[in-house]
């Protein structure tokens, strides 16, 4: 038993003080799926419920987005400028169309220090495959 505790010893000591060798833990990132997104949406309680952003162009966004949705363009230059704009105490829902942009847009939400991000796995194509309702912005 001694031998053990002499061999695990180090790798103790080199975990931070908070962690939890049980559990693997990614920051404030939170991967969902669709299901998982729309039940974030409906919580009862408002501060609980993440902020939408959509990074999509402004087209696709036109075509279909998330009910009260709010369109940052990944592909803008002043994407991360809008982004360090936001309040980083909130928690945030993002996606793209297929989780590519968003996937790739991560490491700044995380760098920046945001309290909680969301990330809706499959985008809003995988939304839309559950039957989850978008609104459009196109004239009838």
């Amino acid at each position: 038993m001694k031998i053990i505790a002499l061999l695990l010893a180090p790798l103790l000591a080199a975990l931070p003080a908070n962690a939890d060798p049980g559990k693997t833990k990614t920051g404030a990132i939170v991967h969902v799926n669709a299901r998982e997104a729309a039940q974030l949406l409906t919580d009862k309680d408002e501060k609980k419920r993440p902020l939408i952003i959509d990074i999509r162009t402004s087209a696709e966004f036109r075509e279909g987005h998330l009910e009260g949705a709010r369109q940052i363009d990944f592909l803008e230059e002043d994407f991360s400028t809008k982004v360090r704009k936001l309040d980083r105490t909130r928690a945030y829902l993002i996606h793209c169309r297929s989780g590519g942009r968003s996937s790739r847009s991560l490491a700044l939400w995380k760098k920046l220090g945001f309290k909680k991000v969301y990330h809706l796995d499959g985008g809003i194509l995988a939304w839309e495959k559950a039957r989850h309702p978008v609104v459009t912005d196109k004239p009838r």
